[in-house]
């Protein structure tokens, strides 16, 4: 079993689906657009050019996303996608990236758990937490 978060845009998925994946120098597993898909015949014209799916391979996970038609997108809220990274230096770059023309809502920084830790919205209204554990013993001694 796999859990893997799938992210509703409303018209910046391709945008911000390229942007993801080079930040996290995340291939890439293709865009597929409503006017590719056997739907088309069935879709608003304005939806045709719009992304149906997309997806990026992290790691072992995937991210997936998609534009939603206008009448049905929301803004994110209550979920948060968490980045686990393994060096300090590279969740300062990647969360430098996210936050670029976004919302930092707590500044990348050590905590008692973590090397590195940071939230932000990003420019596409997707909101971040990047983590760069301490070893748990480590964390344990600091409480």
């Amino acid at each position: 079993m796999r859990l893997n978060p799938y992210l509703s845009f409303n018209g910046t998925c391709r945008e911000a689906m390229d942007f993801y994946a080079k930040v996290l120098n995340a291939p890439s597993e293709g865009i597929m657009t409503y006017g590719e898909t056997p739907m088309a015949g069935d879709m608003p014209a304005e939806m045709l050019g719009r992304v149906a799916h997309a997806r990026i391979r992290i790691g072992d996970a995937l991210l997936m996303a998609s534009d939603s038609p206008a009448s049905l997108y929301q803004t994110p809220q209550g979920v948060t996608v968490t980045l686990n990274i393994d060096e300090p230096a590279e969740a300062d770059r990647v969360f430098a990236s996210l936050s670029e023309g976004g919302t930092i809502t707590m500044p990348i920084a050590e905590t008692f758990w973590a090397h590195r830790f940071g939230t932000c919205i990003d420019r596409f209204g997707t909101p971040w937490m990047v983590n760069c554990e301490k070893p748990m013993a480590a964390a344990q001694a600091a409480e």
